[in-house]
């Protein structure tokens, strides 16, 4: 016994399947924008919030306190541009603030003993490197898990630091050069804030553009895959931890150049922001991927939250529950919107 189709009903199911598939593809996509700028548009939230706010309004918008916060904000972001190339093919690296610290603490005394700033850029920059290539080498060659060297390292940085510094800011005649390119402003933005979109620039364009950053991008989707590909992986890996040690020197410097010398609780303050804000970049611009802007927009967020709550009269421990707590929420979002990409 045959069965008969009925052409009538067939056109109707082909039509709402059609329909649904349509629906579908609008919402990945609007799906996706969401995603992607969601984070950015809390940043406006909170930047209108504290602009309004009865207790911030009076101080917050103004000139010069936004271009403290602008200013005051490069250091941690340079330091998070450092801990976002390792973090890229999954590896972290918690000896970040503690090589901007060591480099800002050799530079102000090289500065203060009178020797040429040029010097003095390169052997932040310098230092930066070489606690890369200690962190580079315990990894790769060593087989050290790089929590555990990052770690270590930034332990035995902080006895060097106070063994230098006896636990006392380093502080004396910084040239006014060095102290006027920190403070000063430029078209009313600080100039160190071009300063961090060169380097922002940079790592982008290597993340983005060039065959090394495709294999960090490899690194840290599938290694094993990659390992297969015939990518160096120790070769890759190490490179990271030595460009950020570079960035994590020019850092330092620049911290130097900001405050007029050096902190040797620098590494303090600047270790779980830069992290973070590292973190938080996989929940921005581009949603499940480590990448540059949304880095920028996490630190600046970060920075408008502490900000505002200073202003507030929030006590200063308020600041470690921010810094923290964006910490944990940057690794959860950054682990479920990566297995969903993956997925």
């Amino acid at each position: 016994m045959s069965t008969l189709s009925n052409p009538q009903a067939d056109e109707t199911t082909d039509l709402a399947s059609s329909r649904a598939a349509r629906v579908r593809r609008l919402r990945k996509p609007l799906r996706g924008y969401l995603e992607a700028y969601a984070f950015p548009g809390l940043l406006v939230v909170a930047f209108i919030f504290f602009s309004v706010w009865p207790e911030t309004s009076a101080i917050f918008p103004t000139t010069a306190n936004l271009q403290i916060l602008l200013g005051s904000s490069t250091v941690v972001a340079i330091t998070a541009l450092g801990s976002l190339i390792p973090l890229v093919c999954n590896e972290w690296d918690l000896s970040v603030g503690a090589s901007a610290a060591l480099s800002s603490v050799f530079a102000a005394i090289l500065l203060t003993d009178g020797k040429p700033a040029v010097l003095a850029v390169a052997l932040a920059v310098g230092i930066g490197i070489a606690v890369g290539l200690v962190n580079a080498l315990l990894v790769t060659r060593m087989g050290v898990n790089a929590v555990i060297t990052t770690l270590g390292v930034s332990i035995i940085i902080a006895g060097i630091i106070t063994l230098k510094t006896g636990g006392v800011t380093v502080a004396g005649s910084i040239p006014a050069g060095v102290t006027e390119f920190g403070t000063s402003t430029w078209l009313g933005i600080p100039r160190t804030v071009f300063a961090l979109a060169i380097v922002a620039f940079i790592v982008y364009y290597l993340l983005e553009y060039t065959p090394y950053g495709r294999y960090l991008y490899a690194l840290g989707s599938n290694r094993s895959a990659a390992r297969l590909t015939g990518i160096p992986i120790k070769l890759i890996v190490g490179t990271t931890f030595v460009i950020a040690g570079a960035l994590c020197g020019a850092a330092g410097m620049l911290q130097v150049a900001r405050s007029g010398g050096a902190n040797p609780h620098l590494a303090d303050s600047l270790l779980l922001p830069a992290l973070a804000a590292a973190f938080l970049s996989a929940a921005a611009i581009k949603p499940g991927r480590y990448n540059v802007g949304g880095a920028l927009v996490a630190v600046y967020f970060l920075a408008v939250l502490n900000n505002g709550l200073n202003l507030a009269g929030a006590p200063d421990y308020v600041s470690s529950f921010v810094n923290g707590g964006a910490l944990i929420v940057g690794v959860g979002v950054a682990a479920r919107l990566g297995g969903r990409r993956e997925a």
